[in-house]
């Protein structure tokens, strides 16, 4: 439980991942189709979850965007942290550049589908609650992050 009232998963914290891709023409960001029996499940977000005792946001997202996307390391560049902070808990969200599509697919059962989407187009999916709210500040932080 948080300051807020909401319960959270992962006792340490959250995050994902929110990958820009740069080699279209126009920037485009993954999105993560979150399998029906996952938290939140039937709905877009970003590749992530909770972080280990002994993770910091970034290795955490990198983590779980290898667990859930297939995605290296090696072939992103982190270019900013955005916090959700709910006292006690928080979602950090690693935004993240890359120059390809990053070997990207649904690579365990938590995703059922992962899909690169323009940035003016995320807000028309049926969005994760938590994305959903973040949007808007992620949106800006992304935009100024491709200056």
């Amino acid at each position: 439980m948080c300051s807020c009232g909401h319960r959270h998963w992962g006792l340490h914290g959250a995050a994902g991942l929110l990958l820009v891709r740069r080699d279209q023409e126009q920037p485009l960001v993954l999105l993560q189709l979150r399998a029906a029996w996952t938290h939140g499940g039937g709905t877009w977000a970003l590749p992530g979850g909770a972080l280990d005792s002994h993770e910091d946001s970034v290795t955490a997202a990198g983590r779980e965007a290898a667990e859930e996307a297939g995605i290296s390391v090696d072939d992103f560049e982190v270019r900013d942290v955005f916090s959700d902070d709910h006292g006690p808990w928080r979602y950090d969200t690693v935004i993240a550049h890359t120059q390809s599509d990053a070997g990207a697919y649904a690579a365990n059962a938590e995703s059922e589908d992962l899909q690169w989407v323009a940035i003016d187009e995320v807000e028309n999916f049926p969005l994760h609650k938590g994305l959903a709210l973040a949007w808007p500040q992620l949106r800006v932080r992304v935009l100024a992050t491709l200056a």
